[in-house]
């Protein structure tokens, strides 16, 4: 791996996020209680042992870089090993990022610089477990100017995809984004099932640089790789697909593209189960990220004193700082520094670092943006036509409280 550079591509807006990417770059969104959703492909690179990194970020990136600097600049550039956040540049011309493709087209420069025999190409959003140097020694082994990692989906979820096309050695045939499931190019042999690209990629250097060129002069082009990119090099380059192989070690692969709300507060929840479907608990293949100094999380108020008060938490990650002062939390995901005061009750629900819920408050179902403080007596999830006429409600009937939101009691309490 000392001879391959990997590109994260941090600069989406994250739009089907919002308003969690209101404020932040979509790979700097909160998940699960201390982590970002860069934490992910930065610490497969890190056990991959691959230590030449590049973050490509653009959109609304000050948290994204705070949380870099803080909590990843452990390498040593002495050893040649870096993690570098290049902002756009414009070295090319007068346009910040136009597409993934371009993103990469204006950073040959520093491919030239540091010489790669190879270039891995991440994005900066998806919540996996993979080993890349296994995929680059099957892009060596196989020949290929190309390498795609893909992941096998039911055909009537391939609108959601960049759906391969291959033949019986898995080659890659086609390259189409999100067809409807009737035009979508299916495993041979297997009719109900299609190959989707993980946006995970393995380029030979000579030929990354020379495709990104021809897209970059090609007028009519979005500059994107799934759109634009990896259709024109069929016929022209070999490209391979590398079976997802998770280090996860499940029954079932585990990789998410939290792209929708109600996806992301999926995979909040996915962690919570009792055998939960993301291990974080691998020593093996351990998440990084950076933890402020915190003290731990405290529970108090036991249900024989102060009048029934009771401070607890079932099937739930309470992260360090975090207070449930005799409320009760049940199926929740708690980032850093949360407090619950008495009477509450949430379910089911993501807060995000520093809210606090006030008494008698009750909560279900619910995604709760960093700093947001609930008022007494509140209820959050349990009328979502009330919900809607304060908050943004997505189509599985999550409720969102964005970040920075004033909110004001609903209804009187009595001895708040």
């Amino acid at each position: 791996m000392t001879r391959t550079l990997a590109f994260i591509l941090a600069g989406g807006k994250g739009e089907r996020l919002h308003p969690l990417t209101k404020d932040r770059a979509k790979p700097a969104v909160p998940f699960g209680g201390i982590y970002r959703l860069i934490d992910f492909p930065l610490s497969n690179c890190v056990n991959s042992g691959l230590r030449r990194i590049c973050v490509l970020p653009q959109y609304k990136s000050d948290s994204l870089e705070m949380h870099l600097r803080l909590g990843w600049q452990i390498f040593n550039m002495e050893m040649g090993e870096f993690i570098l956040s290049i902002p756009p540049q414009q070295r090319v011309g007068e346009d910040w990022y136009l597409g993934t493709a371009d993103a990469v087209y204006q950073n040959v420069y520093t491919i030239e610089k540091h010489l790669p025999r190879h270039v891995l190409i991440l994005a900066a959003d998806h919540i996996y477990k993979m080993n890349y140097a296994e995929m680059l020694n099957y892009h060596k082994r196989s020949g290929a100017d190309v390498t795609v990692a893909a992941i096998e989906v039911p055909v009537e979820k391939a609108h959601h995809f960049g759906i391969l096309g291959v033949g019986n050695r898995r080659e890659v045939t086609e390259f189409t984004e999100k067809p409807s499931p009737e035009k979508a190019a299916t495993v041979p042999g297997q009719p109900g099932v299609c190959l989707a690209s993980m946006g995970i990629y393995i380029f030979n250097t000579p030929t990354l640089c020379r495709v990104v060129e021809e897209d970059a002069k090609a007028a009519a082009s979005q500059h994107d790789f799934g759109r634009n990119v990896f259709p024109s090099l069929i016929g022209r380059y070999r490209i391979c697909t590398y079976e997802f192989i998770d280090e996860n070690r499940k029954t079932v692969k585990y990789w998410r593209d939290v792209g929708t709300l109600d996806a992301y507060w999926e995979a909040n929840m996915d962690l919570v189960a009792v055998d939960p479907l993301l291990n974080l608990y691998d020593q093996d293949w351990p998440i990084r990220t950076y933890q402020a100094q915190l003290p731990p999380a405290k529970f108090v108020f036991a249900q024989e004193f102060e009048g029934g008060r009771l401070g607890q938490a079932l099937d739930s990650i309470i992260s360090s700082g975090c207070i449930v002062s005799g409320g009760r939390v049940n199926r929740c995901v708690f980032s850093p520094g949360v407090r619950i005061n008495s009477y509450a009750e949430v379910t089911d629900s993501v807060l995000m670092h520093g809210v606090e819920v006030g008494r008698y408050c009750r909560i279900r179902r619910a995604i709760i943006d960093k700093g947001i403080s609930i008022p007494p007596g509140m209820d959050i999830g349990y009328d979502l036509d009330e919900d809607r006429r304060r908050f943004q409600v997505t189509e599985g009937g999550i409720t969102v409280v964005s970040k920075g939101m004033e909110l004001e009691p609903m209804r009187e309490v009595v001895n708040a």
